[in-house]
């Protein structure tokens, strides 16, 4: 069983207040089975259970996190172990920005995990970043819930949920439009300021289209510099990409801005992910800013 199979096995980690707690509910309501708080050493005995048997479940998602004190150190042995029985987990990453985490502890009135007499709270999630970033960098799959409400969560999930149990061989591209009004998307690794391209918004025409149109993307690539610019780009991805692939990297996320996130990051994010997997690459593809004003 791997995570191809009918049955995934998919980890839900992440910083405290970041929505753990959220996104395995949102889980639970999609018919997975749910546990939270497992040690890592445990992982795969659970698994085993549901080897083999007649299901009622989609899969089975497990939440860990620094509570389990074994968990950083216990990662590693843990993905070996179930490696050898066939098993491939997928790693699903929460974070969020360090004002945001303070203002939902102040909220909630709950310690972290790491809080103590000498250290307090900004500095035990400091600390909680600086040891789960091996954890993140290994991430299948992260999302920066700063900006998101529990129901902006919850769509997420159900949007994003077969990116997990979806894997293929090669690198893995997940192409994001964005606007740099509402915040730029920290889960990027590679960030496109497209502001200097001929913008719809000022049309009155156009201006209730989105990217996604036909006219919008007509407008915005389909005259200088536009044309330029989207020959040019997409010339240099497929330079880079197969650099990233070759060095190691299995997963790389592309972040398209503009000013509103509607018109031209979300045309040009249509383009790069209709070439990319034109030429084979396994993409998905993301407008997260798209139905914002």
């Amino acid at each position: 069983m791997d995570s191809t199979d009918s049955f995934p096995v998919i980890i839900v980690s992440g910083l405290s207040g970041a929505g753990k707690s959220t996104v395995l509910k949102v889980f639970e309501d999609l018919r997975f089975f749910c546990v939270d708080g497992l040690p890592a050493s445990m992982l795969p005995r659970l698994v085993k259970l549901f080897t083999g048997r007649d299901r009622m479940y989609r899969g089975l998602v497990l939440g860990m996190d620094l509570r389990q004190m074994d968990f950083v150190d216990q990662w590693e042995h843990t993905c070996a172990e179930l490696t050898e029985e066939g098993i491939t987990p997928s790693l699903l990453f929460l974070e969020c920005r360090l004002p945001e985490l303070v203002r939902r502890f102040a909220t909630t009135r709950r310690p972290h995990p790491l809080e103590s007499k000498k250290l307090g709270l900004e500095q035990a999630l400091e600390e909680e970043k600086e040891l789960l970033t091996p954890l993140r960098e290994e991430a299948d799959l992260v999302i920066d819930t700063t900006t998101y409400s529990i129901h902006d969560l919850r769509r997420s999930i159900q949007d994003k949920w077969s990116e997990l149990t979806e894997k293929s061989s090669g690198l893995r591209v997940h192409v994001m439009s964005f606007g740099f009004k509402h915040d730029v998307p920290t889960e990027a690794d590679m960030v496109m300021d497209l502001r200097f391209l001929p913008n719809p918004y000022f049309d009155i025409e156009l201006r209730p289209l989105s990217g996604k149109d036909s006219a919008i993307s007509k407008y915005v690539l389909g005259s200088e510099p536009g044309s330029i610019f989207i020959e040019k780009y997409l010339d240099f991805l497929q330079y880079i990409l197969p650099l990233y692939e070759d060095e190691g990297r299995y997963r790389l996320t592309i972040a398209v801005g503009c000013t509103g996130g509607r018109h031209r990051s979300v045309a040009v994010a249509e383009r790069v992910f209709a070439t990319l997997k034109d030429n084979g690459y396994s993409a998905t593809l993301e407008h997260k800013h798209i139905h914002l004003t």
